[in-house]
């Protein structure tokens, strides 16, 4: 049985999720909602003094717009993940030793995470928008917790070289905010935008 509340929520079905994450996909069937994926396939490159979630939230928007002209009905959603640690963007490491210089890096430290979220109506282009920041701290891991986690390989698709909904749970000592955040859909903040959404109000 799906989530009620969530189904309810998306007032022009089906969901769309304008992304290749398959964490995302998978956060939305565990909410009871089977989305169409859809990825839009747009450069992800910050511009020149753009902002965290400026970044974050002109992409989740570029995102849902591009994929909604694919469609006459249904309710995209668009998202873009950062980490953020001391002003600096960590993407995704190239390599597995790039993954343990970022976990070097973030280990015993706190960090930011940012989603941004767009929900698109197709029917008629109606969109509400918003941003999600977590604060997450990491655990002092050893030089060997490091190797070993890298060597599972699970860090190197992964924005800050970790994973928080997997082995990467063992890696992460707090969360302030919303967990789902760091896995890269913010659950709360999609139910407010489709809420918004639905009820035609800001």
């Amino acid at each position: 049985m799906g989530c009620a509340l969530v189904e309810r929520l998306i007032l022009e079905p089906p969901l769309i999720l304008g992304s290749s994450s398959p964490r995302r996909a998978r956060i939305l069937r565990e909410l009871g909602i089977d989305p169409v994926v859809d990825p839009p396939g747009i450069p992800e490159d910050p511009l020149d003094g753009e902002a965290p979630e400026e970044h974050v939230l002109r992409l989740a928007a570029e995102k849902a717009l591009s994929v909604s002209g694919r469609y006459s009905t249904g309710t995209v959603v668009g998202a873009d993940t950062i980490v953020l640690f001391e002003g600096r963007i960590l993407g995704k490491p190239v390599d597995p030793p790039d993954a343990v210089r970022l976990l070097r890096m973030l280990r015993g430290r706190r960090h930011d995470v940012f989603t941004g979220v767009s929900v698109v109506r197709c029917s008629d282009g109606a969109s509400e928008a918003g941003v999600a920041r977590t604060r997450v701290s990491m655990r002092d891991l050893s030089d060997r917790e490091i190797g070993l986690y890298v060597d599972g390989e699970e860090p190197l698709d992964k924005a800050g070289a970790y994973g928080i909904q997997d082995c990467g749970a063992a890696v992460v000592a707090g969360v302030e905010g919303c967990f789902y955040n760091v896995v890269g859909m913010p659950v709360v903040l999609l139910c407010e935008l489709l809420g918004r959404l639905h009820s035609g109000t800001p």
